[in-house]
């Protein structure tokens, strides 16, 4: 059965919290401590320690699915993404500050944007409408609710096709498809949300349009902080904001990289299969994203909460964890090296 301090492991995805604080607190290395614990320090963790594939029994998935101390660390981390904005824009308040002190923290509010992005990213998934509002919310402090449409309705509906602006082909460059993903998955949400309301009778031109609600709620959001706190934080705030957009387009390159579905006809596909996302078991970056890298299992049943999320035998793996292979994508001759002939072996398998 589910060991009693299961849960507790899940508290691991709160320690980037302290280091954030260490970041809007301290100056000159210190700024930066959010980066180095994320992307130099995990990594380098992962390296060392065995990736784990367990899933859970049957009767332990029932039991996990029947506690809501799971729910619960997602909704508390939205007040605490509000609180740790607030003091990050209050922090660049000190005129002692040095451009490589702002821009440590920028930096570091990035990290914690794309962190709330995926806490929108579960709860957008989930039916309740309370849980959808709140994703709604905390996707908000990244000034990407849009997200909320293009995810549910068009990447897992078009993941691992040529359609799908956000699945990277083999051979893409990140830093070409980062930009293409961002605009046109934004382009793809109007494009939805327009469709949607067309179904029920109604023009793209009115506030039942959620992308017209949206950019106006963002607009006021943004506003209310360049006049609090002027432009100069202003614009620190929206270049967190896209710092934590750049690095949901860099897991998105490194999800679905060279994995393709099978047509099956003119604009259909075969259905998605759990050979058509790349997985890692590796512990840490499982804990610190809630289990976000089980990511083939999440589009064979996007329904499945985080800690019931299962392993695959035929999913193909990442030969390490997110955090160290969003790394590697910086870098796209390292990243082709290591990737492309792992795609050709999955391609070549089906």
């Amino acid at each position: 059965m589910v060991n009693r301090f299961y849960p507790i492991k899940y508290l691991f995805s709160f320690s980037a919290l302290a280091f954030a604080y260490i970041s809007f607190t301290y100056t000159g290395v210190g700024a930066f401590a959010v980066v180095i614990y994320a992307y130099a320090f995990i990594p380098l963790l992962e390296l060392m320690l065995k990736p784990d594939a367990r899933n859970l029994t049957d009767a332990e998935e029932e039991m996990v699915k029947k506690d809501k101390i799971y729910d619960w660390y997602l909704y508390v981390l939205i007040p605490i993404q509000y609180i740790l904005l607030l003091y990050f824009l209050y922090s660049l308040k000190d005129l002692d500050l040095t451009w490589i002190d702002i821009t440590g923290r920028i930096l570091s509010m990035g990290i914690l944007c794309a962190q709330a992005i995926n806490i929108g990213h579960e709860l957008g998934h989930r039916s309740d409408s309370t849980e959808q509002f709140l994703a709604k919310t905390i996707l908000l402090t990244s000034l990407i609710m849009h997200f909320f449409i293009e995810h549910n309705r068009g990447h897992h509906k078009r993941v691992a096709t040529d359609e799908d602006p956000a699945s990277a082909k083999k051979g893409d460059n990140l830093y070409s498809f980062g930009l293409r993903s961002m605009v046109y998955s934004y382009i793809s949400a109007w494009k939805l949300e327009t469709k949607r309301l067309k179904k029920w009778g109604r023009g793209p031109y009115n506030l039942h349009n959620e992308m017209i609600l949206f950019t106006i709620i963002q607009l006021v959001f943004t506003g209310i902080i360049f006049i609090w706190f002027g432009s100069a934080i202003g614009l620190a705030f929206l270049g967190s904001a896209l710092i934590g957009m750049g690095i949901l387009e860099v897991t998105n390159y490194i999800e679905h990289y060279g994995l393709r579905r099978k047509a099956t006809g003119e604009g259909t596909y075969e259905r998605v299969q759990t050979i058509h996302s790349w997985n890692s078991n590796h512990v840490i970056g499982r804990l610190m994203i809630f289990e976000l890298s089980r990511h083939s299992d999440h589009h064979y049943k996007a329904s499945r909460k985080y800690p019931i999320l299962r392993h695959f035998d035929e999913s193909p793996q990442m030969p390490t964890g997110y955090p160290g292979m969003m790394v590697l994508s910086l870098f796209p001759p390292l990243w082709f090296h290591v990737m492309d002939p792992l795609v050709d072996k999955v391609m070549a398998s089906e």
